[in-house]
């Protein structure tokens, strides 16, 4: 049996973005299907809201979904094509409540401003969207069901390089906007920094070194991290891009 994440220790505070990095194979993405419950742990505990997260059961598994949503890192895999937008949505934001019924169109466009995207996008099928376009739908769709934690697990690696910087945009700007507390997993280092208010490295299935994102990248303290940072092509601010339609 191959153990991918291995005594673990990681805290996401309330209101923040925590930035997990680490190479290929480190362990980021088992670790955030572990949390949402996709993954089997054989010790340890999740806590959400300071109580252990259970997946045992169905009912387990819905309050869970209720506290923590996950944006995967491929949007042609993450939606379903037989459903358009519109029902995409709709299905997220009545899944944990009710939702009159002259109510559910503004709330469809509402989530669709919220992300960038033309209120016309709601009767397109996934096929009819841009890559860009499909990010900000599931997106959209986490955040409609109002989690307490959102997960954006490596959510640009598909992506053009054109429209990964827009989308990192959108990602800060929710943040603020409704106070998530998020957990951004990348290998890109600029990008992981450029949202993050604390950057926790991970190698070989270990978190190695955890810091405020401005004394990781001035000062690292492990050798692992400073070969990340070495071989890190730039860790400018990405450029501000606004433009949605891709």
């Amino acid at each position: 049996m191959v153990t991918a994440v291995d005594r673990v220790r990681l805290e996401v505070p309330e209101g923040r973005t925590v930035g997990l990095v680490g190479e290929s194979g480190s362990g980021k993405s088992s670790l955030a299907r572990a949390i949402v419950g996709l993954a089997p742990t054989s010790g340890g505990e999740i806590l959400i809201g300071g109580r252990p997260a259970h997946t045992r059961t169905v009912r387990d598994r819905r309050r869970l979904g209720r506290q923590v949503q996950i944006v995967f890192q491929d949007p042609d895999t993450a939606l379903d094509p037989r459903m358009t937008v519109r029902q995409t949505l709709l299905e997220a934001a009545t899944a944990f409540r009710r939702l009159d019924r002259g109510a559910r169109e503004p709330h469809v466009t509402e989530l669709l401003d919220l992300v960038g995207l033309d209120p016309r996008v709601a009767d397109r099928l996934p096929r009819q969207l841009s890559g860009g376009q499909r990010q900000r739908v599931a997106i959209a769709r986490a955040v409609a069901v109002d989690p307490g934690v959102l997960i954006a697990d490596e959510i640009t690696s598909a992506l053009d390089v054109s429209v990964q910087a827009s989308v990192l945009n959108l990602i800060r700007e929710l943040q603020r906007r409704l106070g998530l507390s998020m957990l951004f997993i990348g290998h890109n280092l600029a990008a992981v920094r450029y949202v993050s208010d604390v950057i926790a490295v991970m190698y070989l299935g270990r978190i190695v070194e955890t810091a405020p994102t401005e004394e990781l990248l001035s000062d690292p303290q492990h050798p692992y991290t400073r070969s990340l940072l070495a071989d890190a092509p730039s860790l400018h601010t990405p450029p501000r891009r606004t433009d949605t339609s891709r």
